[in-house]
């Protein structure tokens, strides 16, 4: 495994194999790797012949006062971690190598990036957008893997790859989570030992949402409320959106049928902000309002 922090020094690397016809996956992070990263390099690793994973924590995508400088980071650790896998290059650049000039040209997904976490978040996937492409265009990697469990950065990415014939297949990987159900985050080591425990409650709430979808409940309405009670029952949660919608679209959805949906939650513990996501299969069993 060779760490290497210069755009340049990384093509240069990636070169020959790629002349070779060596496939190559990508794993873009902003690193302190958790299982759920890892989720990630195995399948890259299983799937592809040379595998770069970016450790990147990218300024472009956090609003003035958001976590910047607040967000972990172990590079040391990360690169033991990374270790342990057959790994080839790991792409750690430094911001100024990354964005030497002040920013003019951005990747944005309009209206798909402004709506949900966009909307509490504006500007965000413009961020999240805009490095994703410029990573591509650097690795130009056949593969690129992201966890479903960001399930609107996953949504945007596609959607700015199918619109701009980019060559890469994007590859979802299931979320990862602990034994109570928390879906591994890295910023869940910033909750306190009590907000840790509360932080539960999303995927409980989840699970209630799916079990309701899995009976027969049509009303999206009604499932939605029950979550938001499950959630509002747990005073260190502080719900900042509760949506039931469309995977592909993220649209709203009206009357849950054979199609599936995507549950998606975002929530204050402290000032830590968690996001978590359930897609669901429909159902057909015409429970009415």
């Amino acid at each position: 495994m060779q760490r290497i922090d210069q755009i340049a020094a990384l093509r240069a690397a990636l070169a020959p194999m790629r002349r070779a016809g060596e496939t190559i996956g990508l794993v873009p992070t902003m690193g302190y790797l958790h299982d759920g990263h890892l989720a990630l390099v195995e399948r890259a690793c299983a799937e592809c012949d040379r595998v770069v994973v970016t450790i990147f924590v990218n300024p472009t995508q956090f609003a003035p006062g958001e976590d910047l400088d607040a967000y972990p980071r172990d590079l040391a650790g990360d690169l033991e971690r990374l270790s342990a896998y057959p790994v080839d290059f790991v792409f750690a650049p430094t911001v100024s190598e990354m964005y030497p000039e002040p920013m003019q040209a951005f990747v944005a997904a309009e209206p798909l990036g402004d709506i949900l976490i966009g909307e509490q978040r504006p500007g965000h996937f413009r961020g999240v957008a805009t490095v994703v492409t410029k990573l591509f265009n650097i690795v130009q990697p056949d593969r690129a893997y992201f966890g479903e469990k960001d399930f609107q950065q996953l949504a945007v990415i596609r959607r700015m790859v199918a619109d701009l014939a980019m060559a890469v297949e994007i590859v979802a990987v299931p979320t990862v989570r602990e034994a109570d159900g928390l879906a591994l985050s890295s910023r869940n080591v910033r909750l306190s030992p009590e907000d840790r425990a509360a932080a539960a409650v999303l995927a409980r709430a989840l699970d209630e949402g799916a079990a309701m979808i899995g009976a027969g409940e049509g009303d999206p309405d009604r499932v939605l409320a029950a979550m938001r009670a499950t959630i509002e029952a747990e005073p260190r949660a502080n719900l900042r959106s509760l949506d039931l919608r469309d995977p592909a679209t993220l649209a709203p959805v009206t009357r849950i049928g054979a199609r599936p949906v995507v549950m998606l939650v975002t929530a204050n513990f402290g000032d830590v902000l968690l996001i978590d996501q359930r897609v669901v299969e429909g159902n057909d069993k015409g429970v009415t309002p």
